[in-house]
């Protein structure tokens, strides 16, 4: 009989193990960027304020702990992997500090204002005189260059300036944001790509970057097919709702019980859509046989639709379009996502175990396995300011 394997599980990939970041950034856009490096296998070093950290550190409830100690959720979801070090980089002993820590870094990562570093010496050209393969990664609302880029950048000021509300929300009515900061994230994304894109080069010159990430131009690029739409079509993209602009039936759609998303892409999945449904013939109807179509007569075919989904359960839809190859799905809320066997069965709702609280797995699989870093997020000023420490 073959003895049981009691090899212990493999280690977490680390494809950035030996590169070192220094954080000085706060809120969500940097330190979002930099728990994607620290996933990776970067040793992250966060630099705070004294006596007060990240401002997201009391931006709760919900908070993680108790007494003084406690830490907000908010912060939690973006600092995971990191070691913290609180240094007041307005007096000389901190700027010294840093200027220290940049001399050993491989990358910086700072969402001040623009120009505000310079004051201190901790502008890009400063550090990167004292360290030329230095990557200098700045975040900012509008940019370092251009007639907004004195401006604090936010993310909800951005979604708005940015075109983001504008086609967010029901038609006629009041503008809305997206339900998370996905501005803030998707430049956090970008910002990370970037460094990536950056280290990669460095390998063949030995030179740093200064890199120059902004929200607003973020939220340009996020627009896409919208901004094409508009830079093509010249048509000015609208509030619809649930709706697509360029796609039919593609949609939330009331059912018996509830509310559903159908999201038919091709003909081929419109005409089985039909047939699931008991209405094939509707499928061979000149206004609704091909997508252009159906986009112009959006106004009649929604509302039959609408008629067949209230005649049966979500549950039921999901079932029957599921075996019928048609894309189609219930509207979870975060709490039902949570719990989900497919989150659960991927690995992405990672269990509170020792000091480490509940929290959501990086996205990404390398052959197979997440590179989640295993650091808690840290304690305000829990390190020493150095690069001697590893980190676990």
């Amino acid at each position: 009989m073959a003895l049981p394997d009691f090899r212990p599980p493999a280690p977490p990939p680390r494809p950035l193990e030996g590169v070192k970041v220094l954080d000085l950034s706060r809120v969500l856009a940097g330190p979002w960027a930099g728990q994607i490096l620290a996933d990776y296998g970067a040793d992250v070093l966060k630099v705070e304020r004294p006596g007060s950290g990240d401002d997201t550190r009391t931006w709760g409830p919900p908070w993680w702990g108790e007494g003084p100690d406690r830490v907000a959720a908010y912060f939690l979801c973006a600092n995971r992997g990191k070691r913290s070090v609180a240094i007041d980089i307005a007096s000389p002993e901190g700027i010294q500090q840093v200027r220290e820590l940049a001399r050993e870094a491989d990358v910086l990562i700072e969402n001040y204002k623009v120009g505000q570093l310079a004051k201190y010496g901790l502008d890009a050209p400063s550090l990167q005189a004292l360290n030329p393969g230095l990557i200098y990664c700045s975040i900012t609302g509008y940019g370092q260059t251009g007639p907004l880029s004195h401006k604090a950048g936010y993310d909800f000021a951005i979604q708005a300036e940015g075109g983001l509300m504008s086609i967010t929300g029901n038609q006629g009515e009041e503008p809305q944001k997206v339900g998370v900061a996905v501005t803030d994230l998707m430049t956090g994304v970008y910002a990370a790509t970037a460094i990536l894109a950056a280290l990669h080069e460095r390998q063949r010159t030995g030179k740093g970057r200064v890199i120059d990430a902004a929200l607003f131009d973020v939220q340009v690029a996020m627009l896409a097919n919208q901004a094409s739409n508009q830079l093509v079509g010249q048509t000015r993209p609208t509030r619809m709702g649930n709706a697509h602009p360029n796609i039919v039936p593609y949609q939330v759609f009331p059912t018996r019980d509830g509310h559903m998303v159908l999201a038919v892409g091709n003909d081929g999945q419109f005409t089985r859509f039909c047939e699931a449904a008991g209405h094939a013939a509707v499928a061979r109807d000149a206004r609704f046989a091909t997508n252009p179509s159906r986009v112009e007569h959006r106004q009649t075919l929604v509302p039959l639709i609408t008629g067949w989904t209230l005649e049966r359960d979500t549950a039921e839809w999901v079932r029957v379009l599921d075996q019928a190859g048609v894309p189609c799905a219930p509207i979870l809320d975060v709490a039902q996502v949570m719990e989900h066997p497919h989150v659960v069965a991927r690995g992405m709702a990672l269990p509170a175990h020792d000091d480490q609280p509940p929290m959501v797995a990086h996205p990404m699989l390398f052959d197979g396995q997440r590179p989640t870093a295993g650091l808690p997020p840290p304690a305000l000023g829990a390190d020493e300011p150095g690069w001697d420490t590893p980190p676990n």
